[in-house]
C-alpha cells in the first residue's frame, strides 16, 4: 500500500531557497501541510500590501540616527485609489509639495522613504539600511549632504522624482516596500535617481531589490547604494549607462562561499 504523502526526491534541495520546490504529492494534490503554508503566505502578501503606513514609528526609527524627517502624501487618497490609481500615487498632493516647496535644502541626496506595495517592508527595514548607509555616505570624499527624510503614505517610486525636484538634490534615493511574493512579503526596493525630476523613467534609475535579512543583507545593501550613489556623482548619470560593478564589502568577502569567487578573485 502506497503511503498518503508520496515524497519528492528533490527534497533535500529545499534548504537551499526558500521557493516551493520539492513539495511532494498526495494523490494528484498537494499534501494538507504545504497547501496551508501557501495559503498562509498569500494571506501574509495580501496583509502586506493592504497594510497602513506606520509614519509616526518610522519617523521615530530615523530620529533614533539622527535624521530628521518629513511628512508628505501622494494625490491617491486612500489605499484603493493607490491600487487602482498608479499614476497618482507618482506624484504628491498639493499641501505636501507646497510644504517641501518651502523647506527646500539644496542639498546632495535627497532621502525618500514609501509605504508602495508593502508598507511591512519599510516600518522593519528602511532605518536598519540607513544606519548601515549613513557611515558610509558620511566617508565618501565629498562627504554627501542629506535632506531630511521624507516619509510618504501612498507613494510609488517616481514620487521621488518630484521630491527631489523640489528639494533642488542632485540626486535622490527612494526606499520603498515591494511588490510582497509568496515568501518575501517584507522586502525593500531602493531607487537612485540622478538629477530628479518628473517625467524621469525606469531607464533612468538604479535598483537594489529584495533588501531584508533573508535577502540582501543590510550591510551588502548599503555597500551597493554607496558605490552606485558615488559612481553617479561621478559620472552624473544613472540608469542604464551606469553598471553596478561594486564587489562585496570586506566583511561579506571573507564569509563567502568559496563557490562563489569569480575568476577575477571578487566575490559575489
Amino acid at each position: 500500500m502506497k503511503p498518503p504523502v508520496i515524497s519528492n526526491p528533490w527534497a533535500s534541495l529545499r534548504r537551499f531557497t526558500p521557493a516551493r520546490i520539492a513539495l511532494g504529492r498526495s494523490g494528484t494534490s498537494l499534501p494538507t501541510e504545504p497547501q496551508l503554508a501557501f495559503q498562509l503566505a498569500h494571506a501574509q502578501a495580501r496583509d502586506a500590501v493592504h497594510r497602513t503606513f506606520d509614519v509616526d514609528g518610522t519617523a521615530l526609527a530615523m530620529h533614533a540616527l539622527g535624521l530628521a524627517t518629513r511628512m508628505a502624501h501622494s494625490a491617491a487618497a486612500d489605499r484603493p485609489t493607490y491600487l487602482q490609481r498608479p499614476d497618482r500615487g507618482r506624484s504628491l498632493d498639493g499641501a505636501s509639495a507646497a510644504a517641501l516647496r518651502a523647506t527646500t535644502t539644496g542639498s546632495d541626496l535627497a532621502l525618500v522613504v514609501a509605504d508602495g506595495l508593502s508598507a511591512l517592508a519599510v516600518e522593519r527595514h528602511a532605518a536598519p539600511f540607513m544606519a548601515a548607509l549613513l557611515p558610509l555616505l558620511r566617508s565618501a570624499n565629498p562627504p554627501w549632504s542629506l535632506s531630511p527624510i521624507v516619509l510618504v503614505q501612498q507613494g510609488r517610486v517616481a514620487i521621488g522624482d518630484e521630491i527631489g525636484a523640489l528639494l533642488q538634490a542632485s540626486m535622490v534615493l527612494v526606499m520603498i516596500g515591494e511588490r510582497p511574493g509568496l515568501s518575501s512579503p517584507d522586502s525593500l526596493g531602493l531607487y537612485l535617481t540622478w538629477a530628479p525630476r518628473p517625467g524621469r523613467t525606469d531607464a533612468e534609475r538604479n535598483c537594489v531589490s529584495n533588501v531584508r535579512p533573508e535577502g540582501l543583507l543590510y550591510d551588502d545593501a548599503a555597500h551597493r547604494a554607496a558605490w552606485l550613489l558615488n559612481a553617479a556623482r561621478a559620472r552624473q548619470l544613472t540608469g542604464v549607462a551606469l553598471k553596478d560593478e561594486s564587489e562585496a564589502p570586506p566583511a561579506l568577502a571573507s564569509t563567502a562561499a568559496p563557490g562563489f569567487v569569480l575568476t577575477d578573485g571578487s566575490r559575489r
